[in-house]
């Protein structure tokens, strides 16, 4: 009996061995980058500390565990009275050293507002891909490009495992206003409850509309309606979403454009169009809300040049898949369910199925 079970054991085990190589076989690219994300994720895990042994050191800076405090508030309330799933998500700390530590490439066709997607195993779907090690984002970016390809790459500040692992508090965090740092944290736990397989740009959108809403809502709960902390948010929140539906508008003038190119067109004109059309879009963006926020948009365009000195469709694929659906959650949220976000959020997750594991 018991060679009979070793037998049944041992070609399970080889079964499953086989198995195992003709997916890598198969799917070798996504295996090595699993591989890497793995690398990079336990990197910082194996260098985090529990939050508890932080707010003890004595060494820590006090401004510092103010803001530690901070975030465990901030996911208690959107526990407690949002509604969002508890985790273990924000129980330890990683120093980051003041470096980045993620980068997100995006990629998107020359001549239509069509994003490059990456296909991965279990979590479905994504138009991004995020990469640990800077050299290797950099080299994947270079061959998009000779593929054709508009890109943008950005550091990324937080980001979610969906109950994979436990997600740490990053350095960088501690450094946001109270209004972001709730907006940041109350988005990445909405990805911690709610998370649509194949569908990145309902998770997107729906997580800035709940960590919006939701950071609103407790900073008005912990400083009050007429708080600098509240005023200081909306004032930032104001100028993002006229910039936002500015940049909105302008992707659908440039989905106008390249649909309506002409079969016959050479490649120059078209870059010279598009060109032309992008320009266009930024320049106006000065005139924002009657100039209040100049010099902010100055800063934003900055921010957004790329090496030809002007955003690409990448950039504004960015704004598609993060802001085109906001209007459509609030809404919804406001007509439908009067503004009770409890009965929303229950109506969402019964909608939805979420491939979230726990």
């Amino acid at each position: 009996m018991k060679k009979k079970i070793f037998k049944i054991l041992k070609y399970s085990f080889l079964g499953l061995l086989v198995a195992l190589i003709l997916f890598i076989a198969f799917n070798l690219d996504s295996s090595v980058y699993a591989y890497r994300q793995a690398k990079g994720q336990l990197k910082i895990i194996f260098n985090t500390r529990p939050v508890s042994e932080v707010l003890a050191d004595k060494s820590f800076p006090d401004s510092l565990k103010k803001r530690i405090l901070l975030i465990e508030e901030i996911k208690r309330f959107a526990v407690d009275s949002l509604g969002l799933n508890p985790s273990d998500n924000y129980t330890t700390f990683y120093d980051q050293h003041q470096k980045p530590i993620l980068w997100v490439i995006t990629a998107c066709e020359p001549f239509e507002l069509k994003a490059r997607k990456w296909d991965f195993p279990i979590v479905g779907t994504f138009s991004y891909k995020g990469h640990f090690e800077k050299v290797i984002a950099d080299a994947e970016l270079s061959e998009l490009k000779k593929q054709g390809f508009d890109t943008q790459l950005n550091e990324v500040s937080a980001w979610s495992t969906l109950g994979y692992l436990k997600d740490p508090i990053l350095s960088s965090m501690l450094e946001k206003s109270e209004g972001r740092l709730a907006a940041l944290i109350i988005h990445e736990l909405t990805h911690g409850t709610l998370f649509v397989k194949n569908n990145l740009e309902f998770n997107e959108n729906l997580a800035d509309f709940v960590g919006d809403y939701g950071a609103i809502r407790f900073l008005t709960s912990k400083y009050g309606k007429n708080s600098k902390e509240l005023e200081r948010y909306q004032f930032s929140k104001k100028y993002s979403d006229a910039y936002s539906q500015h940049l909105l508008r302008g992707a659908k003038k440039l989905d106008s454009l390249y649909k309506n190119f002409d079969k016959q067109m050479t490649i120059q004109e078209k870059k010279r169009q598009k060109i032309e059309m992008i320009s266009t879009i930024i320049n106006k963006s000065d005139t924002l809300l009657a100039g209040e926020f100049q010099k902010r948009l100055i800063s934003r365009k900055k921010w957004a040049l790329n090496d030809n000195n002007l955003p690409n469709n990448a950039y504004f694929i960015g704004y598609l898949t993060y802001q085109s659906k906001q209007n459509q959650f609030k809404d919804e949220f406001v007509k439908e369910y009067k503004g009770n976000f409890n009965n929303y959020l229950t109506y969402l997750k019964n909608k939805y199925p979420s491939s979230i594991v726990f």
